[in-house]
């Protein structure tokens, strides 16, 4: 299998892309410099034998995910698994009445348009696939049962993620794509802090679970947990 994962520098995403090394497949992991953050995934790519790209992809910036595709595409002619992990969190703590719109408007950039810019970008690779799948990571911060105060940019970017799966399964599915929108659970990163009581190694094994079809996820869920169970909207 052949799997792009953005924001791969750190936390979950590095997760992933460590567990799909160790199942044998070939990943590019999307960073957005090459220059800071490199040893862990240069060490990944020295036991690799090869099967690690690590591909410099800032997914606020669509030329620079122009420019990724048109490079994997000249090195592998098809992707079958885009898994769009980048985020960012910012003004969490913030009432609306202090509200920072700079802090909105770079979320939704980075959380809700990044994803966007990938399969635009991508689709045409991923319809190489046998077997292709597009995977969000997501939160159930963007669901209303799980609306909190003074999370704006980031809960509002993430119901908008969850809308825009909904969307592309819509579209897609009657093609063959898996389309997934997934909370990965409260995990120990650099976004998730050192208080979260999950290991994000089990994440990212469950979403390779996923991806490869080993766990069965419910198909009319807008969104799923890491086991594949539908989330309360």
């Amino acid at each position: 299998m052949k799997m792009i994962v953005t924001g791969a520098g750190r936390g979950l995403g590095r997760e992933i892309v460590k567990e799909a090394l160790g199942r044998g497949h070939k990943v590019a992991a999307g960073l957005r410099s090459l220059d800071t953050n490199m040893e862990p995934l240069q060490e990944l790519q020295a036991r690799a034998s090869g099967r690690l790209t690590l591909l410099e992809l800032d997914v606020d910036e669509e030329e620079s995910v122009l420019k990724a595709k048109e490079a994997m595409a000249a090195k592998w002619g098809a992707l079958d698994a885009l898994v769009n992990n980048a985020g960012i969190l910012l003004a969490r703590e913030q009432p609306i009445e202090q509200l920072e719109f700079a802090a909105v408007e770079n979320t939704f950039r980075t959380n809700l348009l990044g994803p966007m810019k990938m399969v635009k970008h991508f689709l045409p690779l991923m319809k190489n696939s046998a077997h292709p799948c597009i995977l969000n990571v997501s939160s159930e911060a963007g669901c209303f049962s799980w609306a909190h105060g003074r999370d704006y940019p980031y809960g509002l970017s993430k119901a908008a993620l969850n809308f825009f799966s909904a969307q592309l399964r819509k579209e897609l599915s009657p093609q063959g794509f898996a389309v997934y929108a997934l909370h990965p659970g409260w995990i120990r990163t650099p976004m998730g802090g050192s208080e979260a009581p999950g290991d994000p190694a089990d994440t990212a094994q469950s979403i390779l679970d996923l991806v490869e079809g080993k766990i069965e996820a419910d198909a009319g869920a807008w969104m799923i947990d890491r086991e594949g169970e539908a989330m309360p909207f």
